[in-house]
């Protein structure tokens, strides 16, 4: 089979980890790549959604690099008592 290549540049630490999940599915990035684009042709476009986050996501991110809203547990048992411990009429 005849091809071609593809250059991109790309964040070191993102290559090595995207790298690093595609050897645990028995892929390398050049299959990775040719799988997206086989599955970009066959939807005639990208094969996920791809959305702007809107304000409410976009300041809980901003919260989240901050630390804040975090908790933390002293084990699991006790993060899983709080978890269980929210009211049906809370959800």
């Amino acid at each position: 089979m005849e091809s071609t290549v593809i250059r991109s540049r790309i964040d070191p630490a993102l290559k090595a980890e995207a790298a690093r999940l595609f050897k645990s599915m028995g892929l390398s990035m050049s299959d990775a790549i040719r799988l997206f684009l086989n599955q970009s042709v066959a939807r005639n476009g990208l094969p996920f959604e791809v959305k702007a986050p809107n304000e409410e996501t976009i300041r809980a991110l901003e919260a989240a690099v901050k630390g804040e809203g975090l908790k933390s547990f002293p084990s699991v048992d006790a993060m899983w008592e709080d978890l269980n411990s929210v009211d049906a009429d809370d959800e």
